[in-house]
């Protein structure tokens, strides 16, 4: 498993920027980066369950680890999905079941620097390297608007 690290600078306030990540208008247009028509399920809590979906039903399931409104969400990344379903685990997702995935947003004067640590299985670290980049580019975008 890698952690890797994202980091962008956004001229806009932490609470826009919190509701471009979480508010599910915005997050379907910036996560479709990683896969178009990609979407949440959750009920944003602390401890909450939450299904990262495509449009095919298929996906992953997490937990919110922990929540700081405006400030941190940390993701517990547990299993797959198919067919709107939470599997049983296989070899291939016990690689990286319990991985995380984090936000954070930081003051930094008149803007807001935004750190996503997320870590990734060996197969997947070019994927990330490229995808992350553009969906950090949307957030900025949108949240700068």
């Amino acid at each position: 498993m890698e952690k890797l690290k994202f980091n962008i600078s956004i001229k806009a306030a932490k609470e826009k920027i919190w509701k471009v990540l979480w508010e599910d208008e915005t997050y379907r247009k910036w996560s479709g980066a990683f896969y178009e028509g990609s979407y949440a399920v959750s009920d944003w809590n602390e401890g909450g369950k939450i299904h990262f979906l495509g449009p095919d039903g298929g996906g992953m399931n997490s937990v919110i680890e922990k929540k700081i409104p405006n400030e941190y969400m940390a993701f517990k990344h547990l299993g797959e999905l198919k067919d709107f379903k939470e599997l049983p685990l296989t070899d291939e997702t016990n690689e990286w079941s319990g991985s995380m995935e984090t936000y954070r947003l930081t003051q930094n004067g008149d803007t807001v620097d935004l750190e996503v640590e997320v870590d990734v299985t060996e197969k997947h670290v070019d994927y990330f390297n490229d995808t992350f980049p553009k969906a950090m580019d949307r957030i900025k975008e949108l949240s700068e608007k």
